[in-house]
């Protein structure tokens, strides 16, 4: 059994057990945790597409970017039968970019399911997270909030009628110009780096995350082309990309193709637009569908007939404190904020007690505190609340977070807040 400790935000975890000697056959006991190594990820794969239904070449396709020191498994007769692991990334938060361990590869083989593996495995992870926060995107809904993961952006997805919506004519020049990928990386990276300064949700990425991003199996094109890039162009050098494939169709009327967009990114509204004229009048197409954006999303209020974007929207990134205070104080908030807040927090209950939260949109402080509480709620609420994109108040109408303190719930849900709603445009 895993024993809590009361230090903030840390289990103390049962000591993993030695992997498997490969060069012996020997093989530690059935359903004991133990680290993962390079040598392993072939099975780990394996094991990923017999739990998500999907084949092998799709997870290999991750051996680029697998951490194995941060790979925890559970085997059975020597055969890998639960799988979760991380990976090193910052996470761009209101006002800041910090740590965040990015939860993923999480799968259980459909014979030993209700077993409580995957528990044991989630109990364990965070009992050897090291980051303030762990972030993750959820197969189901349902899964994660028992460990205390909030859901902390919303994702939109658009299928735009192209011919249906009209946009602004550009209000400065600038041209579009597809270009070869690897040539384009560099000019990617600069924009991206440009946006996710001050972009909740985005993570960082180095070359190999680039190379993750751009990379282009036949698998991943379902029925559509290769992925092409575009860039804009203005005085000043590329501003803005988009990400896109095309797929072609024909039916009695004409051509029916569609355009796919994957990423879309801009430095400014002008770029922003610029590519989406681009996008609309692709010869031979009458749809655009983007997957992942979220509520701000330009377009919305771009395009002249909004009812033709047909919105979808779901949950998107979960955000769970491992350490509180350190979270709490890492982050910068909408405006001045001074109470202390009672968190519950059964998993690591070095979380759980009262904090005395003092900050502004230029300092933050979270200490331990006798004082009484202002607000009360568990760590989900305050992980869904984090990146701003949930309102405190909006959980408290659900009954999920409680006022004590008169006035405490609306100063907290203004400074929990920001100007810019979260956003996650890839899927880890």
């Amino acid at each position: 059994m895993t024993e809590i400790t009361n230090a903030p935000g840390q289990l103390s975890p049962t000591p993993a057990t030695p992997a498997p000697n490969h060069h012996t056959g020997e093989s530690e006991p059935p359903g004991e945790i133990s680290q993962g190594t390079a040598a392993d990820w072939q099975e780990i794969a394996g094991l990923l597409a017999m739990a998500f239904h999907s084949s092998p070449e799709e997870e290999i396709g991750e051996e680029a970017v697998f951490e194995p020191d941060r790979s925890l498994l559970i085997r059975d007769t020597g055969e890998i039968v639960a799988h979760a692991a991380a990976y090193t990334r910052d996470l761009t938060v209101p006002g800041a970019v910090l740590p965040a361990a990015h939860v993923t590869l999480v799968g259980v083989a459909p014979t030993h399911r209700r077993r409580g593996m995957l528990t044991r495995l989630m109990h364990h992870q965070l009992a050897q997270i090291p980051e303030p926060i762990a972030v993750l995107w959820a197969s189901e809904g349902r899964i994660y909030p028992r460990f205390g993961y909030g859901v902390a952006s919303q994702m939109l997805s658009l299928e735009v009628e192209s011919r249906e919506v009209r946009l602004p004519a550009p209000a400065a020049p600038g041209r579009v110009r597809t270009v070869p990928a690897d040539a384009a990386r560099p000019h990617l990276r600069s924009v991206y780096e440009a946006v996710r300064a001050d972009q909740p949700g985005l993570s960082s990425r180095d070359e190999r995350w680039w190379g993750r991003r751009l990379d282009d199996p036949p698998w991943r094109r379902e029925g559509a082309t290769t992925l092409r890039v575009t860039l804009h162009d203005s005085d000043s050098g590329p501003d803005g990309y988009v990400l896109w494939r095309a797929r072609g169709e024909w039916g009695t009327g004409g051509p029916q193709g569609e355009v796919r967009v994957a990423e879309t990114l801009a430095t400014s509204w002008q770029a922003y637009l610029g590519l989406w004229r681009f996008l609309l009048g692709i010869d031979l197409t009458r749809s655009v569908t983007v997957r992942l954006t979220g509520p701000d999303e330009p377009l919305l209020w771009l395009v002249d007939e909004p009812r033709r974007l047909r919105v979808t929207q779901g949950d998107g990134l979960f955000i769970r404190g491992v350490d509180l205070p350190a979270a709490l104080a890492a982050r910068r908030y909408a405006a001045p904020v001074d109470l202390v807040i009672e968190v519950s927090d059964p998993l690591l209950t070095g979380n759980a007690g009262r904090w005395h939260l003092v900050g502004g949109p230029d300092s933050a402080r979270c200490v331990r505190t006798d004082r009484a509480a202002d607000l009360a709620c568990g760590i989900a609420e305050l992980g869904a609340a984090y990146l701003g994109g949930t309102k405190l108040a909006a959980l408290a109408g659900a009954g999920r977070v409680r006022e004590l303190t008169p006035g405490a719930l609306a100063a907290a849900t203004t400074a929990f807040g920001w100007h810019r709603a979260p956003v996650c445009v890839e899927i880890f």
